[in-house]
């Protein structure tokens, strides 16, 4: 694995760090008026989810992680688990459904996600950065209402509240960016 500078950590990087695997969620580059410089990062445990805050200088060496990402597709949800299969192999995988966070509601039947494995251990999920949801209920669409950034608020098929445009009718499917959590389009 390949090791890298305390100051080359990005938001993102996966690090074996303490005996564990942590991600990069913040990185703040200081310079301080006395000393040297070094990069505040904020990380996340993979595998449990605690977070650190840790200090890296640029002559640390820190051991770069690259996970292997393959496509899985949601089967479905058993006990707080969450059950995807490789759609090459047939094998499943289970995640806990509290590492999606409050994007859970997006994760559809059969959608295709990318997980992340570390060895042949699953790690991380991510969805697709846009999904289609139907409105199932909000305001009337209001005639030569156009003033400029007016949305009003819906209620999506998944049960999750955001806002949309004024021109958007109840039973109108919509296309939600769920890295935001936003209207993004019409379907």
């Amino acid at each position: 694995m390949p090791k890298i500078n305390g100051n080359e950590i990005r938001p993102g990087n996966v690090l074996e760090h303490d005996g564990g695997l942590w991600a990069a969620v913040k990185v703040d580059h200081v310079k301080p008026g006395k000393g040297g410089a070094f990069a505040q990062v904020e990380l996340r445990n993979l595998r449990n989810g605690s977070k650190l805050n840790e200090r890296f200088r640029s002559a640390d060496k820190v051991e770069r992680v690259r996970l292997e990402q393959k496509d899985q597709q949601f089967l479905y949800e058993d006990a707080g688990m969450l059950i995807f299969m490789d759609t090459e192999t047939y094998e499943q995988v289970q995640l806990p459904s509290e590492l999606l966070g409050d994007r859970r509601p997006f994760l559809q039947d059969g959608m295709t996600i990318v997980v992340e494995f570390y060895d042949e251990e699953a790690l991380n999920a991510t969805l697709p950065q846009k999904v289609t949801c139907t409105v199932t209920e909000t305001e009337p669409v209001v005639k030569g209402q156009t003033a400029a950034n007016s949305f009003k608020p819906a209620i999506l098929d998944n049960g999750v509240k955001v806002m949309v445009p004024p021109f958007i009718a109840q039973d109108e499917a919509i296309v939600i960016n769920t890295e935001t959590m936003e209207y993004s389009e019409r379907a």
